[in-house]
């Protein structure tokens, strides 16, 4: 059973910094895309950055220059740093994995990740709010 439990939410005010952790009981962690989404009240739950066993990551681009997605393996752990946050980055965020390698697709002669939908993450965590007051 993989469990997945996140830490470091909170409030802050516009432009400040959270960092997520997301600690994994997954024995292989390394080989995992890892990935956190967020869900607004009334809104569907979204991508916000994965990241792949060989460290490719992918933004969303409503956080590209904002947020770093990071794992460090030897911990189990999925960060995800957020700077110069926004009021429409409010929303609860979740940790997700899952046991095999981020979908990605070929252009051009290189590799990209995917955008990452939640139906192709088969592990979850609970859940941390973030909330950003303007």
């Amino acid at each position: 059973q993989v469990q997945l439990v996140e830490s470091g939410g909170g409030s802050v005010q516009s432009g400040g910094s959270l960092s997520l952790s997301c600690t994994s009981s997954v024995f292989t962690f390394s080989s995992y895309c890892m990935g956190w989404f967020r869900q607004a009240p009334g809104k569907e739950r979204e991508g916000v950055a994965i990241i792949d066993s060989d460290g490719s990551v992918r933004y969303a681009d409503s956080v590209k220059g904002r947020f770093t997605i990071s794992r460090g393996n030897a911990k189990n752990t999925l960060y995800l740093q957020m700077n110069r946050l926004k009021p429409q980055d409010t929303a609860m965020y979740y940790c997700a994995a899952t046991e095999a390698r981020c979908h990605r697709y070929y252009s051009s002669g290189y590799y990209f990740l995917e955008q990452p939908t939640a139906e192709t993450f088969a592990y979850w965590g609970q859940g941390t709010q973030v909330t950003i007051s303007s």
